[in-house]
């Protein structure tokens, strides 16, 4: 895939090619306009700020293969170097291994938990007594848009897409992903947004600090730092819809001989319904991006009233991408949950079809529900009350999962390690955000909350108690796959433990003063609310620690974990019936699938048979519950 220049890492020449050619256009542009004032700024910043990374990119060697073909030079052969490729160096170069990027991918990812993680310290630090202690208002204001950026664009969704790149080709019985070197390009694409988002706090004026949502007219008139979360925006929009085009390739076309759609694991069904929400909702906050950085240099006026503009319609375009959003940030957890309970209960996911069609009730529900963010907004009043039914209907195929789970749990045989204590601890965290947001979606308590701390404490419920939940379970469930070693386990139950108890001292509270009208994204509040925020601001450093514990399982036992057996948790799905970690093209020979994916109970069941007839599935042992119940 890649050309490695002998003695000289490509990331350090990509360094150097991106400086380089963002320094040339910025030269080019001063000679020939002698830094006029209507090229000068966010026009000569936009150029810059996207031939920098594309210059990265191209120094990196992501584009090697294509420049080859290109100029009909001879192309290189494809660079499957196995998991943890021949040294760590290799995480830092171009590699077409999806066992690999799927690594990078996570790694990547958790980078920036912790760094978004600090800014949420560093903003609760400041909320722990009313006035101001470390930082002023608009110092303030970039911590916690960064925050929620970083943990939404370059933690959530990038982390699913890397739990799935390892173990969705290993699930359908594929060599690898449809299209290898598009898939590293998509990884590579990620980086380069954080790293953008995070040098909005060097730019003149400090950080972007128009929160996630960056509404105009605010965001055309906010100092150069707004553009950097523009343009990062754009990056990370074009690495999702690579990659789900991806997924989609991978599931419709390199399943396994036998694996019919409905003997697909549910976590392959979830991110089928995840991708398909991708390509169809991310262009959109693309273009309300886009409209903004018209906006900013050319003066395009799409969001200026007095030139006949329409403030209204950027929050129509970006919360027609932000609400399906959501699922993005939910759906793949859907399928990792799904896995678990069926695994560590011993028995079938409880109404699989239903499950199935639930993801996709959810994909074309998540298109009718945006305008419920914008109750307040000034829009046309006649549009609250369809929006309210289908806030409340969309609730129903989510409700159907739930169930499913508890029924799957029923007189099942549960095993209550690490990965089910997360898996247990999302369902009653994400029931719970779903609650309110049921309450939400009704417009007269929605307008009394708005802009409060209730809907703070609705979205971490959701996106913490749910998505997060789901992550650490996946992490820790797949980690004996991934690394080929089990991590500790006694450290593992701490850090749900703390997580758990330490998330709802945090985000609890906040319902209260939220009904109270302590409101959000505000440096300073009333005196009355300060025991409440101290409280909570203590919780939430706990909760920080708790990740620590996490960060060093992970770490000890990579290095030096007891040796993990090819199937640990006596799972049926393909990825466990091979090698921990799994050969280089994961299977020696494609499989044939022959049953379901949860079959558990089910005497003599099987699930994929390989070479010479010799089945690598374990079979249920006595006393796990019957299929039927």
């Amino acid at each position: 895939m890649s050309f490695r220049a002998p003695g000289f890492p490509r990331a350090g020449l990509g360094i150097l090619v991106g400086v380089g050619l963002a320094y040339a256009i910025v030269c080019s542009v001063r000679a020939l306009y002698g830094w006029d004032p209507v090229v000068d700024g966010d026009a000569v910043l936009q150029v810059a700020l996207i031939a920098a990374p594309l210059g990265f990119l191209i120094g990196l060697g992501a584009f090697d293969y294509w420049f080859r073909w290109a100029i009909g030079a001879p192309t290189l052969p494809e660079d499957h170097s196995g998991h943890g490729a021949r040294s760590w160096k290799d995480y830092f170069r171009v590699n077409t291994d999806h066992k690999v990027i799927g690594v990078q991918y996570m790694v990547t990812s958790f980078v920036f938990l912790g760094i978004g993680g600090m800014f949420a310290m560093l903003v609760r630090a400041e909320l722990a007594q009313p006035g101001m202690q470390f930082v002023d208002p608009n110092a303030f204001n970039g911590l916690f848009s960064v925050h929620a950026s970083v943990l939404i664009f370059l933690f959530i969704i990038p982390v699913f897409a890397g739990i799935a790149n390892y173990v969705l080709p290993l699930m359908i019985g594929a060599p690898d992903m449809a299209f290898p070197r598009l898939n590293a390009l998509s990884f590579w694409l990620l980086p380069v947004a954080g790293v953008m988002m995070l040098l909005s706090f060097l730019a003149p004026g400090g950080a972007f600090a128009t929160g996630w949502t960056a509404y105009a007219p605010l965001s055309t008139e906010a100092p150069i730092g707004q553009v950097f979360f523009t343009i990062g925006v754009q990056f990370a929009g074009a690495s999702s819809i690579a990659t789900a085009l991806n997924f989609l390739v991978t599931i419709v076309t390199m399943r396994a001989p036998g694996m019919s759609f409905f003997r697909m694991p549910l976590l392959v069904w979830a991110n089928f319904a995840t991708s398909l929400l991708v390509v169809i909702a991310t262009p959109f906050v693309a273009a309300s991006q886009f409209f903004v950085l018209l906006d900013r240099a050319l003066g395009f006026n799409f969001f200026n009233a007095a030139k006949g503009g329409d403030v209204l319609m950027y929050q129509h375009v970006f919360w027609f991408y932000s609400h399906p959003a959501v699922y993005i940030m939910m759906l793949p957890g859907f399928g990792i949950i799904s896995e678990i309970i069926a695994v560590k209960a011993r028995k079938p996911i409880f109404g699989y079809r239903m499950m199935a069609f639930s993801l996709l009730a959810i994909v074309v529900l998540g298109f009718t529900v945006w305008a419920h963010h914008m109750f307040v907004s000034g829009m046309q009043e006649w549009i609250r009350v369809p929006m309210m039914i289908t806030t409340a209907v969309i609730a129903v195929p989510t409700g159907i999962k739930i169930f499913s789970w508890l029924a799957t749990l029923w007189r099942g045989v549960l095993h209550l390690d690490t990965p089910m204590l997360f898996a247990l601890g999302f369902l009653t965290m994400f029931t719970l955000g779903g609650i309110s947001g049921v309450t939400l979606a009704m417009v007269p308590f929605d307008i009394h909350v708005s802009d409060t701390y209730y809907i703070v404490a609705h979205i971490h419920y959701v996106l913490f108690g749910g998505s997060l939940f789901t992550i650490f379970a996946g992490v820790y469930y797949w980690f004996p796959k991934i690394t080929g070693r089990m991590y500790d386990e006694r450290l593992g139950r701490w850090h749900f433990w703390t997580t758990f108890v330490a998330f709802n001292c945090t985000f609890a509270p906040m319902h209260l003063i939220g009904i109270e009208g302590m409101p959000r994204r505000v440096a300073d509040y009333a005196e009355t609310f300060a025991g409440w925020n101290l409280f909570i601001s203590i919780a939430s450093f706990v909760v920080g620690l708790s990740t620590l514990i996490f960060v060093y399982n992970m770490v000890t036992s990579w290095r030096a974990g007891v040796r993990a057996p090819a199937n640990p948790w006596r799972a049926m799905t393909l990825e466990w019936q091979v090698s921990s970690p799994p050969p280089i093209f994961n299977f020696d020979t494609i499989p044939t699938v022959v049953g379901g994916p949860y079959e558990y109970g089910v005497p003599g069941a099987v699930h994929g048979v390989f070479k010479d007839a010799e089945v690598k599935t374990t079979a249920t042992p006595a006393g796990a519950a019957p299929a039927g119940d």
